[in-house]
């Protein structure tokens, strides 16, 4: 894994916590705009995966220079991830999973709360069938495995992600097929928060492929 995990400046970029200068401190006077014009496409991004088991692997594409990171999934028979979802500050949709299918992945990656769960929470939401405090007691023990030792400034919480990812109460219901495939709807779009995902119906969305990853995360 090439990421600083451990630096405050990366994850003040990462998490887009570095837009509120009040939230960041000092840190935010340490991160520079980068200026893209039309000639400059090569832009410097990592590629973390995650290895499930079974073949199975979630692929994760940090830019942040672009401020766009996306998720997506690798399994037996599939040559390029699929796209589960991506989060950008322009038209995100990182609503790709829910908690009770993160928790189940990231215990196959690392059965103690650490990189995995930090960088892949922001593609998780919940809603009112989760525990979310248990869930935030394991966004933030991940997010404390990575903190330096003695420093007081910015460090990402599970307060933050839930102001962007608890959909309690934000009219959202979950569907099925009866063949393993699980989506969402807003019913009332007038809603404090939103529901952006492309997990919205049975089409446009690796519903199998997230299948067989999840049923090789549960072996």
């Amino acid at each position: 894994m090439d990421l600083p995990l451990h630096d405050p400046l990366f994850w003040a970029r990462y998490t887009f916590a570095y837009e509120d200068e009040d939230r960041v401190g000092e840190l935010a006077d340490q991160i520079e705009d980068v200026d893209l014009d039309d000639d400059d496409e090569d832009v410097e991004g990592a590629e973390v995966v995650f290895d499930v088991g079974g073949g199975c692997r979630l692929v994760l594409d940090v830019a942040l220079e672009l401020d766009h990171h996306e998720l997506g999934l690798i399994v037996p028979g599939l040559a390029t991830p699929a796209s589960l979802g991506w989060d950008d500050m322009a038209q995100w949709h990182p609503h790709a999973l829910r908690w009770s299918e993160l928790d189940l992945i990231c215990r196959a990656v690392d059965p103690e709360p650490g990189p995995a769960l930090a960088l892949l929470c922001r593609f998780a939401a919940v809603f009112e069938d989760d525990d979310v405090d248990a869930a935030a007691a394991a966004v933030d023990a991940a997010y404390a495995s990575l903190r330096p030792a003695g420093w007081t400034g910015y460090w990402p919480s599970a307060a933050e992600w839930l102001e962007r990812n608890d959909l309690r109460g934000q009219a959202v219901t979950w569907h099925t097929d009866g063949q393993g495939r699980h989506w969402a709807r807003q019913r009332d779009w007038n809603q404090e928060k939103d529901f952006y995902s492309i997990r919205q119906g049975p089409d446009k969305f690796p519903h199998d492929e997230l299948r067989t990853l999840l049923e090789a995360a549960r072996r």
